[in-house]
């Protein structure tokens, strides 16, 4: 069998997807770098052919995301927007699904595997340990949507400004015991939204006990679901632990709660008010107060800015963070008057 590109890459010590930008003049690669790849070519006596060139240009036409909870709506609406934007240019998606946060790293290993992509978009991972290994290793551009890490471009919603929105709209409403509805405390999009709320309510004198914050981990979409919600309230009601507002940190485990309640006979928002986080579509129909985060405009902006990545590599790390705003809907009461 004879040389191909991936023994060049191995050779060199870079990625194939460098080895093949290097065959396809692509202004990326750095003159040392391109020296290197070059030279150890003809020194194993590659031979670039038609077919293989065209495989190569193929493979670094592929953009590769890494999404946990693949199918929680959030994702989807990102997604869109990000293949939306995506339609008019000459890439294809590559999505790699990961169930848990636990598994974000083999599926990260998947993507950067023999220049599989041309650049990587992680999704609502924390950046740190073993994921931060892999990507600083890997000469791949490289986007955290809905997360950061300082050495990466990123794009996130405000999350903690969002939590402190819904603390101060239910303490406008005249709120005295709230509650909070978590999902995994692991997710920095959750972890975020719970600090901006505790925060609020610490300022206004409020205690936030351990008894009215539900920590939801565990089941699929790490806590992200209508059943997390749904358990949570329940708990909350038979705890003796009966808040007059609950702030969710998605609007998936806001809908659950709300059925709890509704089960249970409990007045929404006359005797509890509830805020979710995301504004999902489903959420305008079902009437629910939430922190709206632009996911269409945020998967397009994550697009670019990978394009804007590749074309510039020595570019300064560049942060997009939208900001929240809270939609009322019937899930609350009207502010009091200041």
């Amino acid at each position: 069998m004879g040389i191909t590109i991936y023994d060049i890459a191995e050779a060199a010590g870079v990625s194939i997807a460098t080895v093949s930008r290097v065959f396809n003049d692509n202004p990326r690669v750095s003159d040392a770098t391109r020296a290197t790849v070059l030279e150890v070519a003809e020194r194993l006596g590659y031979q670039p052919h038609v077919s293989a060139r065209s495989l190569a240009r193929r493979q670094t036409e592929t953009i590769s995301a890494i999404v946990p909870m693949l199918s929680n709506y959030f994702y989807a609406e990102v997604l869109k927007g990000l293949q939306d934007r995506m339609s008019a240019s000459s890439f294809d998606l590559l999505v790699f699904s990961a169930p848990t946060l636990d598994e974000i790293e083999g599926q990260v290993e998947k993507a950067l595997h023999r220049g599989r992509s041309a650049g990587v978009m992680l999704f609502s991972a924390p950046v740190r340990g073993e994921l931060e290994r892999q990507l600083q290793r890997s000469d791949l551009p490289v986007v955290l949507v809905d997360c950061y890490h300082p050495g990466f471009d990123s794009i996130s919603t405000d999350n903690r400004r969002g939590g402190e929105i819904a603390a101060d709209y239910f303490l406008s409403t005249g709120m005295t015991a709230p509650a909070v509805l978590m999902a995994n405390p692991h997710s920095i999009p959750a972890s975020h939204r719970m600090e901006g709320f505790r925060s609020r309510m610490q300022e206004a004198g409020l205690v936030l006990p351990k008894e009215r914050v539900i920590v939801s981990s565990t089941g699929y979409h790490d806590g992200f679901n209508e059943q997390s919600g749904f358990e949570g309230m329940t708990k909350l009601l038979r705890s003796g632990q009966i808040p007059d507002a609950v702030f969710a940190t998605s609007d998936v485990q806001a809908i659950g709660a709300i059925d709890a309640m509704r089960q249970a006979g409990v007045d929404v928002p006359g005797q509890v008010q509830v805020i979710g986080f995301d504004d999902l579509p489903i959420a305008r129909y079902l009437g629910l107060t939430t922190l709206r985060q632009p996911m269409h405009e945020m998967g397009a902006r994550a697009f670019d800015l990978l394009t804007e990545r590749m074309n510039k590599p020595a570019a300064a790390v560049a942060h997009t963070v939208f900001a929240p705003t809270l939609v009322v809907r019937q899930t609350t009461r009207e502010a009091i008057p200041a």
